[in-house]
C-alpha cells in the first residue's frame, strides 16, 4: 500500500512538470518565426503572390508549424493571406484590437512606415490551445506588403 501511495505521489508531482516542459517544447521560437518569414518572402519573390498566398493559407502547408503560421497584410491593413484563420483573408483589419484594446494591425502599418523589419508585442488567440496569450510578431516589408510570423510567449 505504501508503494502504491509513493507511486501516486510521484506521478502527482512529476506529471504537471512534464506537461509544462512538453508544452513549452512544442512552441515555436523567435528564430523559427524569422526563418518562416524569410522563406515566405523568398517564395513571394520567386513564385509570386498567388502561389505563395495559397501555400500560406493551406493549414497543412509549409507555412504552418505547431503554433507558428504566416500572415500577410497590405500596407492599409487588409489581410491578404493567413495561415491560421481563413476568415480574415480579404478583410480590412486596421481597427482590430487585442484584449487590452491595442490596435495591433494599425501599429504594424505605422511601424512599416519607418522600418523594413521589426518585432511587435500584443495579445492574440493561440490556435493550438485556444487561449489568449502574449505574442511577439516578426514582420518584414516586401513589395508593399507586410509578411509576419509570431511566437506565443
Amino acid at each position: 500500500m505504501k508503494r502504491l501511495l509513493l507511486v501516486w505521489l510521484c506521478l502527482a508531482v512529476l506529471c504537471p512538470a512534464a506537461s509544462a516542459a512538453l508544452a513549452q517544447g512544442n512552441k515555436g521560437t523567435k528564430e523559427e518565426a524569422v526563418a518562416m518569414v524569410q522563406k515566405a518572402v523568398a517564395a513571394i519573390k520567386a513564385d509570386g503572390k498567388e502561389k505563395t498566398f495559397a501555400a500560406i493559407d493551406d493549414p497543412n502547408g509549409p507555412y504552418r508549424d505547431r503554433d507558428l503560421y504566416v500572415v500577410v497584410y497590405d500596407l492599409a491593413g487588409k489581410c491578404l493571406a493567413h495561415g491560421a484563420n481563413p476568415k480574415q483573408i480579404g478583410k480590412d483589419l486596421l481597427e482590430l484590437r487585442d484584449p487590452d484594446g491595442k490596435y495591433f494591425v494599425k501599429e504594424r502599418v505605422d511601424l512599416a512606415k519607418t522600418k523594413d523589419s521589426f518585432w511587435q508585442d500584443y495579445k492574440f488567440l493561440n490556435p493550438s490551445n485556444k487561449l489568449i496569450e502574449p505574442k511577439s510578431m516578426y514582420m518584414e516589408k516586401v513589395d508593399g506588403m507586410l509578411v509576419g510570423c509570431g511566437v506565443y510567449k
